[in-house]
């Protein structure tokens, strides 16, 4: 056999080779990836709004609470039992809700509400828990938290054995958070984080 034969045989072979190893892919495309059907991409907002898991009897609704952005975006919150606070967000593109995100993790009581406000972007929230709180017994753990731009990322000030934050004021720009019990405050400066409380 001459040598343009004896390299043809070669080159089809090695095609042959490479089909097999491949699993019958084309050489230019590679090997074919198998993907889970049932996997979301990160940051995916193809998710359902989540609830409290907690029933003390009565309005349940009081362990979780919900705001709406100036964007349409949306803030939901709630406790689970023994295992603290979580958060979503609500995406008016995707019309779906972010994967629930632990903000704060405790296996304490909860204690109140979930106070939740919005502005210029910029979301606060307040939230307590202490043993037997339910039935009249001070916030022994409060969490004062702010989110800005993708509210993907919260930062958060805990204030143990205190009676818990009132209201929480976002100026108009968005860029400062300041957080009220009578004459107690906690201010948040964007870029900054949180201050002392005095």
């Amino acid at each position: 056999m001459n040598r343009a034969g004896t390299k043809a045989l070669v080159s089809a072979g090695a095609a042959v080779a490479l089909l097999l190893a491949g699993g019958g892919s084309s050489v230019a495309g590679g090997p074919s990836v198998a993907k889970d059907a049932s996997a979301k991409p990160k940051g995916s907002h193809s998710y359902k709004l989540q609830h409290t898991d907690i029933d003390y009897g009565g309005d349940k609704t009081r362990f979780e609470s919900q705001v709406k952005l100036a964007d349409g975006r949306r803030v939901a919150m709630h406790y689970l039992d023994k295992k603290g606070l979580y958060v979503q967000d609500y995406s008016p593109k995707a019309r779906g809700w972010s994967k629930p995100k632990n903000v704060y993790r405790t296996k304490t009581d909860v204690c109140q509400g979930i106070t939740l406000k919005a502005r210029a972007g910029t979301v606060a929230a307040i939230a307590d828990w202490a043993r037997y709180c339910y039935d009249g017994e001070p916030p022994m753990e409060s969490i004062a938290a702010v989110a800005t731009g993708r509210l993907t990322t919260w930062d958060r000030h805990l204030t143990k054995s205190f009676d818990g934050w009132i209201k929480a004021e976002i100026t108009k720009n968005g860029k400062q958070v300041t957080f009220k019990r009578y004459a107690h405050r906690l201010k948040w400066t964007k870029g900054k984080g949180f201050g002392p409380k005095h």
